[in-house]
């Protein structure tokens, strides 16, 4: 069974997830927009990988029933979703 998560744990996990952000160096922060694949013959679309995310994230948010207290696990489960999508379709 898998173990509940505490408050504590969350903002461990949360800490941990800033400590990240500072850790990384502008060169390594991804600044090229990722491609949408187009649907049924549409031009392909551009759009920056953050705004992809946070798009996403908001999704999640409106899912969830907006509930608040979920920011950070909403934008580092939509980022993963992104990112995985963007990877496959490289």
């Amino acid at each position: 069974m898998a173990k509940k998560r505490t408050k504590a744990d969350r903002l461990q996990r949360q800490t941990e997830q800033q400590e990240k952000k500072v850790e990384r160096r502008p060169e390594e922060i991804e600044k090229k927009p990722s491609t949408l694949a187009p649907n049924s013959g549409e031009p392909t679309i551009t759009i920056p990988i953050e705004q992809q995310i946070r798009k996403r994230a908001y999704e999640l948010y409106e899912q969830r029933g907006r509930t608040d207290g979920h920011e950070l696990d909403d934008w580092l489960q939509a980022e993963c979703e992104i990112k995985r999508t963007n990877a496959a379709a490289a």
